[in-house]
């Protein structure tokens, strides 16, 4: 399909630096219309102003759909109770959201009637392959574009450069140009200078978590209640998935549980740098393998 025959795209947009170019470049390259969709998937004030800002880049419309108490209820709670882990350590937070968030794409694209949908995942990275998989299971038919494959934008640098001069604000500056994704389960920071596995992260890029040196010296004890293999509640008050995480994110984050700083393997083929920050499902993960040990 050539570039030309691309009539209306459903583009996954967060706002961020990667998304807020290919907005603007989707439309002066493919020439076509661009629906913006976003997943409310926990990720607080990242969501303000987020419709404003897609309009005024160039999306003919926007999507902004709460998917939170699906996120964990259909998601992390299944991988949970698999016991799913990645390398050891890795809790599999932007792994299990992208299906999701794929899903919820194509179904905004039959709604539509649009012909395409393009995501900001790299040429290097996993979420392409989480992204495409997942659209073509469901739609077989569907063009996915995929702008890091085609564009010569190929660092934050030139991306910085080109939301300059086109006036989109971005969250990132080139003296601090290392990305994030966050959700309910966690929130991770990849690329810029945490690519130097040497170089310790800066205290003030955790969003989550007190550092454990800040964390209060006295305990504090958390019973987790568990049906079917899912929590349910939280000291005694029964709470829906996605609150239940939340309140499990706060009492963590509080006491510095749940970083973890990682250099990976790469379905790809390829080693990349995770630093993460998952309080919740930290204490979660803890709380199910001591039931599983009872039974």
């Amino acid at each position: 399909m050539a570039k030309g025959s691309v009539k209306k795209v459903v583009l996954a947009y967060s706002g961020g630096l990667d998304t807020s170019v290919i907005l603007k470049w989707l439309v002066e390259t493919y020439g076509c219309e661009v629906i913006a969709f976003s997943a409310d998937l926990g990720q607080a004030e990242e969501l303000d102003g987020l419709e404003e800002k897609a309009l005024r880049t160039g999306a003919s419309k926007v999507y902004i759909d709460d998917l939170r108490e699906e996120f964990v209820r259909d998601f992390v709670c299944p991988m949970f109770r698999a016991a799913a882990i990645y390398e050891g350590s890795y809790l599999l937070g932007t792994s299990i959201a992208r299906p999701l968030i794929a899903k919820r794409m194509i179904e905004i694209a039959e709604a539509e009637g649009a012909d395409a949908v393009a995501h900001g995942a790299t040429g290097k990275g996993n979420d392409q392959v989480r992204f495409e998989l997942t659209a073509y299971a469901l739609k077989p038919d569907i063009r996915v574009i995929a702008p890091w494959r085609e564009w010569d934008l190929n660092s934050r640098e030139k991306l910085i450069d080109y939301a300059q001069r086109h006036g989109i604000p971005v969250p990132v500056t080139k003296a601090k140009p290392y990305s994030s994704d966050r959700n309910l389960l966690h929130i991770s920071f990849e690329g810029g200078i945490l690519e130097d596995p040497w170089r310790e992260p800066d205290e003030d890029m955790f969003v989550l978590s007190v550092s454990p040196e800040k964390a209060p010296d006295e305990p504090e004890y958390v019973e987790v209640e568990f049906e079917a293999g899912n929590p349910v509640a939280v000291n005694g008050e029964r709470l829906s998935p996605a609150a239940l995480l939340q309140r499990l994110n706060e009492i963590g984050g509080r006491h510095g549980v749940g970083r973890v700083d990682i250099v990976e393997n790469r379905f790809v083929g390829m080693k990349s740098r995770g630093v993460y920050e998952t309080p919740g499902g930290t204490i979660w993960r803890e709380a199910h393998r001591a039931v599983e040990s009872l039974t």
